[in-house]
């Protein structure tokens, strides 16, 4: 398996000045950041502070088992009382990934994660926004190999964004593909 900086300098770069015309090496997007977040949802509601807390601890570890990094809460940006949730309430988590530890992630994740998650048939190209980054879901975070699914009690979902420098949807897709993801054509 050879690693995605590698591919990316050798295969991709030289691909992509080819398929649109940049001039420079440099100039060929690639990705900047790869943020993983966790809506907690449901699973806070009508509860004390303490078993809030107790209640998504095993989300906070199960996202830093697989991503190797702690995740930082987030709070409610705005108060919105139908869904009973006050300004400053923890309501996720998140973790961005850039450098060794987003090469390691993203390695895993087309190797390891998307081969094991069921019914999967590859990336939908609705997926990519207009500026060429993508958003996915991952219905269960226990496909990915650093979870034991003996020990897990709660399965939770998260969502993954991949951040590019590209300008468009298509160089967006073409880089992610010359990668080596699977992108449904």
């Amino acid at each position: 398996m050879r690693h995605l900086k590698e591919k990316y300098q050798k295969e991709v770069v030289p691909k992509m000045m080819e398929r649109f015309g940049y001039k420079n090496p440099m100039a060929v997007p690639k990705i900047e950041k790869v943020v993983l977040n966790v809506g907690f949802g449901k699973l806070l509601k009508e509860k004390t502070k303490k078993e809030k807390e107790k209640a998504y601890q095993p989300i906070l570890e199960g996202l830093a088992q697989i991503a190797g990094q702690r995740p930082v809460l987030a709070g409610a940006r705005k108060s919105v009382s139908g869904f009973k949730i006050r300004k400053g309430d923890i309501v996720g988590a998140k973790i961005t990934l850039r450098g060794k530890r987003m090469e390691d992630f993203l390695e895993r994740l087309i190797h390891v994660a998307f081969p094991r998650s069921r019914d999967f048939e590859g990336i939908d190209q609705r997926s990519f926004d207009k500026e060429g980054n993508l958003t996915i879901g991952i219905k269960e975070h226990i496909t990915f190999p650093e979870i034991s699914t003996e020990r897990e009690e709660k399965i939770f979902g998260f969502e993954i964004t991949i951040t590019t420098t590209t300008k468009t949807k298509e160089e967006g897709i073409e880089l992610l593909r010359l990668l080596g993801f699977p992108i449904k054509s």
